[in-house]
């Protein structure tokens, strides 16, 4: 139902690759990419959107990189999804994107709500440090 998507997986699998590091010490997208077999152009744009939002910090050059630029403990998991996936939500009606055609006939936008509520709270109780280091 709420599954992974692939590009939240190239950018949980960088955080943690870059969270084994000693601090100061940079990750490139190749080095990244090469090390658990992900395909290099996807992993290096979730590292850019990364890089935008500031979870990481990138350095260009040569020897230039990236690493990880705040404290793990204080980035969620649902903070990641909105950088890497956008906005989720469990159902269309939640989204003000797209008006639902079903809205004045539906008997179920209440415990739909609900739903998607409770699982955008869990997912802000989930830390990136936590996860990572599990």
């Amino acid at each position: 139902m709420n599954r992974v998507g692939r590009k939240l997986e190239y950018s949980l699998m960088a955080l943690k690759h870059m969270s084994l590091k000693r601090n100061g010490e940079l990750t490139s997208a190749k080095e990244v990419a090469e090390s658990y077999h992900a395909p290099f152009d996807a992993t290096a744009r979730v590292l850019q959107l990364m890089a935008q939002k500031g979870f990481v910090k990138a350095e260009q050059g040569a020897h230039g990189g990236y690493q990880i630029s705040r404290d793990l403990s204080e980035l969620t998991l649902h903070d990641l999804i909105q950088v890497i996936q956008g906005p989720s939500n469990v159902a269309k009606c939640m989204s003000d994107d797209e008006p639902c055609e079903l809205q004045s006939s539906c008997n179920i936008i209440s415990p739909i709500s609900l739903l998607d509520k409770k699982l955008n709270e869990f997912y802000r109780g989930i830390s990136l440090k936590e996860l990572l280091t599990k």
